[in-house]
């Protein structure tokens, strides 16, 4: 049996696009079959809305594609570079966040930009949709979709 992976997403605030990828990932996992291969959740780098449900926006769009909404925020730390095997930053400016909690580097090739795994979007950051409208959410997670599916495709072999 293959070892259980540790995966986790993560964005500024834990609101928006690391819980669409936690919740998808999530989601894609148990409709494979593979629940208990993986271990799955998402962070903030900031921690303003600790404890807080993903954002209403992002529910609605989830619950638009039958996507089951899970989790509530929390911030990274420093212990979770360690805990995890694959750290997946929504754009460049979480990763260097999460890069700096390992000043040593030597954890760093467990921290990678989630849109390495898309194949059906140009992005190469997640945009944040906090600021702006629904088709915003929208758009970030037919991104997130893309992403998981390749995400599953890779670690399930």
């Amino acid at each position: 049996m293959p070892a259980m992976k540790k995966i986790l997403f993560l964005c500024m605030g834990n609101i928006c696009r690391s819980p669409a990828g936690h919740c998808v990932f999530q989601y894609l996992v148990d409709e494979a079959g593979r629940t208990e291969h993986f271990e799955i959740e998402s962070a903030g780098t900031i921690g303003f809305h600790v404890g807080s449900a993903p954002d209403s926006r992002m529910q609605q769009s989830m619950r638009a594609h039958k996507i089951p909404i899970i989790g509530h925020s929390r911030q990274l730390i420093a212990a979770d570079l360690e805990y995890y095997d694959l750290i997946l930053a929504m754009d460049n400016a979480n990763l260097a966040d999460a890069q700096r909690l390992d000043p040593s580097g030597q954890l760093h090739h467990k921290i990678q930009l989630f849109c390495n795994f898309c194949t059906q979007h140009r992005e190469t950051e997640v945009p944040d949709p906090y600021y702006g409208g629904d088709q915003g959410f929208e758009h970030v997670l037919n991104i997130v979709q893309d992403g998981c599916a390749n995400l599953l495709k890779e670690l399930a072999t």
